[in-house]
């Protein structure tokens, strides 16, 4: 798909999303919360029988690559699950959803020990990049982006991250809003139009469309979420980001 990279050479700033499309965090964090939910949706069945989370369809739909609370609430209020908001001090026990968050994110961490290594295809794409002096910014909804970049020896690849850290503090709404997007190609020095977002997550896609970027990678590394993706907003849909390679020069 050498079309891919002629659009991607004549931009200026690549914006990559961290999870999945850098980092196979998405697996731990699907796992963190088929964990949680699970042991939510039993609760709420009271002994009776409840259908579980699905690490697959269900993240994809529900909680990839928003912020983690606006998850947890889309996630349960499908499931008919109300719960009030909490504060940050309620402790990981209670039925809040700022609990709820604080166990999650405890569960992921616990994933994480055992280690991340970033995606060969993105190592590849990203040295590429930068061999062509496009500027680069990593954008994360997980607030833990800091330490899953360095454990993946991440952080000197870009000039500019916005993390779910950086989103609390400026107060920049979530995926599918804009905002992380456009505070991304803003601090590069770009016009959106002149930067291609890669996401692997329903959310992102629908971001960067309705931020206006130049290119829309959906990256669909197992082949089950294209078509979700393209309907979303992509504009090219890849299994590998060795697909947006420019061509061996000839000869």
């Amino acid at each position: 798909m050498h079309d891919d990279s002629a659009v991607l050479l004549r931009l200026r700033g690549l914006i990559c999303d961290m999870d999945g499309v850098l980092t196979d965090t998405a697996g731990l964090h699907a796992r963190a919360w088929k964990t949680l939910f699970d042991e939510v949706l039993a609760a709420a069945a009271g002994g009776g029988t409840f259908v579980p989370f699905d690490a697959d369809a269900d993240y994809r739909r529900y909680v990839d690559g928003k912020p983690r609370e606006a998850g947890l609430r889309d996630f349960l209020a499908a499931r008919g699950i109300d719960l009030p908001a909490g504060t940050p001090h309620d402790p990981a026990g209670a039925s809040t959803l700022a609990a709820l968050a604080k166990r999650k994110n405890a569960l992921f961490l616990r994933l994480l020990e055992g280690g991340i290594a970033p995606y060969p295809d993105a190592l590849r794409l990203l040295d590429a990049a930068a061999a062509r002096g496009l500027r680069l910014a990593v954008i994360s909804a997980s607030r833990n982006a800091p330490r899953v970049l360095q454990a993946a020896g991440l952080t000197a690849r870009f000039a500019v991250r916005i993390d779910g850290n950086v989103a609390q503090e400026r107060g920049l709404a979530g995926k599918p809003a804009p905002d992380v997007l456009l505070a991304a190609a803003t601090a590069l020095g770009i016009a959106p139009a002149d930067a291609a977002v890669i996401e692997d997550a329903i959310a992102g896609v629908q971001a960067a469309r309705a931020g206006g970027f130049g290119c829309i990678v959906g990256v669909d590394r197992d082949g089950t979420g294209g078509e979700a993706l393209r309907a979303a907003g992509a504009t090219r849909l890849v299994r590998s980001l060795d697909a947006l390679l420019p061509p061996p020069a000839a000869g």
